[in-house]
């Protein structure tokens, strides 16, 4: 994480927290009061996700305080240089060890999981087992499929399921998470798979949204509904 959007995560807090006058329950009637608390919650939630959930909200009030009465800074700059630089290498450090304690445990689930029957682990380190059979036609890498599905982490949490929309999603074969793209070319039409990605064929050490952390192994239930492009066998 930068220094600059440390910094400028914690004037938005502060200005949140000033803004609310230090009361304890502040009036969330208005639109501008209800996205002032929206962007504290946000901004909080970045911050404790980036390991910075021990700042002083006092502090940071005080700070926005005499920016804004224009007063004279209780400390000097190169002090803040040093605490940002603190805060930023900390973040690091902790993020550096969650995601290496992610890797060792999705390693560990996948050496697990690839020993129950019914479960084939591909060349690429790919695991699925087959949910419900069908004999319809497979995808190639240049087709549109329409399908349904729910993805899980390791732990049982689903993070997006169109199942739960109601709505089946139509996509290029090509056009998602290398994990998709071959387990999509496995299927035929009408069958039902249970995928189990390895993180390098997902999203790596990337976080795309804080309800996926990095080196995470998904789980997917993926049902392939029809094959959509124009001149597939079908």
């Amino acid at each position: 994480m930068k220094q600059h959007r440390l910094a400028a995560a914690v004037a938005l807090v502060g200005l949140v927290l000033a803004g609310c006058d230090s009361q304890t329950n502040p009036e969330l009637e208005t639109p501008a009061q209800k996205a002032s608390y929206g962007i504290g919650l946000n901004m909080g939630k970045s911050l404790a996700q980036e390991g910075m959930d021990d700042l002083d909200s006092k502090a940071v009030a005080q700070g926005i305080e005499d920016a804004i009465g224009k007063k004279e800074q209780r400390l000097k700059d190169d002090e803040l240089v040093e605490a940002f630089a603190f805060l930023q290498k900390r973040a690091e450090e902790r993020m550096a060890a969650l995601n290496e304690e992610s890797a060792k445990a999705g390693k560990k689930f996948l050496e697990e999981n690839g020993k129950r029957e019914g479960v084939v682990t591909t060349e690429s380190g790919l695991q699925y087992e087959v949910l419900k059979k069908a004999e319809g036609d497979q995808p190639k890498a240049t087709d549109v499929v329409s399908v349904h599905y729910e993805g899980k982490l390791t732990d049982g949490s689903v993070f997006d399921s169109s199942i739960e929309r109601g709505t089946p999603i139509e996509l290029p074969v090509s056009g998602v998470i290398p994990g998709w793209v071959e387990g999509l070319q496995l299927m035929h039409v009408g069958e039902k798979y249970k995928l189990y990605i390895p993180s390098e064929l997902a999203y790596g050490e990337q976080s795309p949204t804080p309800a996926i952390p990095a080196n995470s192994v998904l789980v997917f239930e993926l049902e392939l509904l029809a094959i959509k492009a124009a001149g597939s066998e079908q």
